[in-house]
């Protein structure tokens, strides 16, 4: 028996969630929201994603509550996200990086580096996104990119503020 094309019909919370940020792109656009990108025009030069298809993940999220209309940011809600993003950016560190992490967080109230579980051993406090400091990690490789928002992102940063 085939499966549907959606979730739509499912009762489970995760066939839920799914169906809101389970397309291809919607996660990379969340993660960049989470970086601080905030103009249409730098999402779609730094992802690279077609202009139409971002338009329309970009309106999904915001008729799901997850999103601010431009300048685009995250709402509480879509900051909420956050731990689910950086397991899934953890697991693919460990399992698609072998030269070490890609990106480094730091809890900016107490210095402390992030575990992988997105707790600070140095005061053991899971931090929100806004109190995060992302910077290279030993796994970064040079960009092949020479987007503004690829430049910015190598330096170190606080999650959530604008990025240009």
């Amino acid at each position: 028996m085939p499966l549907g094309s959606d979730y739509a019909g499912q009762t489970c919370s995760l066939a839920r969630t799914l169906e809101v940020v389970g397309e291809r792109w919607t996660l990379l656009i969340v993660r960049d929201l989470f970086f601080g990108v905030r103009r249409f025009s730098d999402l779609q030069r730094h992802l690279d994603v077609p202009r139409a298809v971002l338009a329309a993940r970009l309106a999904m999220l915001v008729e799901e509550g997850i999103v601010e209309p431009g300048p685009y940011r995250l709402t509480g809600r879509g900051e909420e996200l956050w731990p689910a993003v950086h397991a899934l950016m953890q697991w693919g560190e460990r399992h698609h990086s072998p030269g070490g992490p890609r990106r480094v967080f730091t809890h900016a109230v107490c210095g402390g580096e992030l575990d992988e579980g997105g707790r600070c051993p140095a005061c053991g406090s899971v931090p929100p996104a806004g109190e995060l400091v992302m910077r290279p990690g030993p796994g970064a490789t040079p960009p092949k990119r020479d987007d503004a928002v690829t430049l910015a992102l190598r330096e170190p940063r606080r999650l959530l503020e604008p990025l240009l």
